[in-house]
């Protein structure tokens, strides 16, 4: 006699009612912890994936983004044919995403500082470099340079895109001259490294900026550790390839948590831009914003800002 069966089905990543489980820990964390906690967990650390429009309204000034080459889509030049057509491939992350290519381009503000802010979602097929982020990389190089702007770029990415084959590989040594343009201004650039950022997005412009920045965990590494492990025939580090891994070898400048991101990169566009005076102007407004601070403190800081001169953008300005 047939027999009636339950069956449960859970996300692989979570669980009913928009709750989520931590990856690391296990715990379960609810949507409202990790938007108030900026999408890490609470309890071990760990840093959830964002997506690319996520970022956008973590860095930028509410109200101050303006998007660049939006429109730009992905030709399929090779006819390319896998298990599935490229051309779908593509049309399908678009449809999850809601973005027309793994990467986003846009002007903004950072806490009152002008910048180009260039993000990159690893939901888009992996984050993956093809020619249309080799471009959007380019424009916003041009939009750095013409503007005097600093260039601020997060990146996530599994490497090169295969569907585009050799068209993919030629972005790391478009971008690798976007970059050296950057140098020749020069106009400061500043990189964000997040989980993962391997293959020719590392190799290419993630690493060449001024400062390289890189979230807690990451993984940094060109190839994954267990190719390299299959490749060598040997058993490699628990650290290797991570962001504190890389920083204890010189390849990175320091490792930031999420929620101090913002505010530590204030600074370091602070220094770069006009040196102390722009680096001490949130303690300016602060003491010079309080009734009846108006004490020696404000003034000196006061006196400072309003000689401050950045070199770099002395030409626009």
């Amino acid at each position: 006699m047939a027999q009636r069966v339950s069956v449960n089905i859970s996300r692989r990543n979570g669980a009913s009612g928009g709750a989520e489980s931590c990856p690391q820990c296990k715990q379960l964390l609810s949507a409202v912890e990790l938007r108030d906690n900026y999408s890490v967990c609470p309890n071990c650390g760990n840093h959830f994936r964002l997506s690319a429009r996520e970022r956008v309204a973590m860095l930028a000034d509410s109200g101050t983004w303006n998007e660049i080459a939006a429109g730009l889509r992905s030709a399929d030049p090779l006819q390319f044919f896998d298990l599935r057509p490229y051309s779908e491939r593509l049309e399908e992350a678009e449809y999850d995403t809601g973005l027309g290519e793994a990467m986003i381009v846009g002007s903004c503000r950072i806490h009152k500082m002008d910048a180009v802010l260039m993000v990159m979602d690893f939901s888009f097929m992996g984050g993956s470099m093809g020619s249309v982020v080799g471009e959007k990389f380019w424009r916003a190089c041009e939009a750095a340079i013409e503007n005097r702007y600093p260039l601020v770029a997060v990146c996530a990415s599994g490497g090169a895109r295969m569907q585009e084959g050799i068209l993919s590989l030629l972005q790391m040594a478009k971008t690798t001259c976007a970059v050296e343009l950057l140098s020749e201004v020069p106009v400061p650039f500043i990189s964000i490294l997040t989980h993962p950022t391997t293959g020719g997005v590392l190799a290419s412009f993630a690493t060449l900026a001024d400062v390289i920045i890189a979230e807690p965990g990451a993984l940094l590494s060109f190839s994954g550790p267990r190719v390299i492990e299959q490749t060598i025939k040997e058993s490699l580090p628990d650290n290797f390839g991570l962001a504190e891994s890389n920083l204890n070898h010189g390849q990175i400048d320091m490792i930031v948590p999420r929620s101090q991101l913002k505010d530590r990169l204030v600074q370091i566009l602070g220094m770069l831009e006009g040196g102390v005076a722009c680096a001490l102007e949130p303690l300016w407004e602060e003491e010079a914003g309080r009734p009846g601070r108006r004490g020696p403190l404000a003034g000196a800081l006061g006196r400072i800002k309003a000689f401050a001169n950045a070199p770099w953008r002395s030409l626009k300005r």
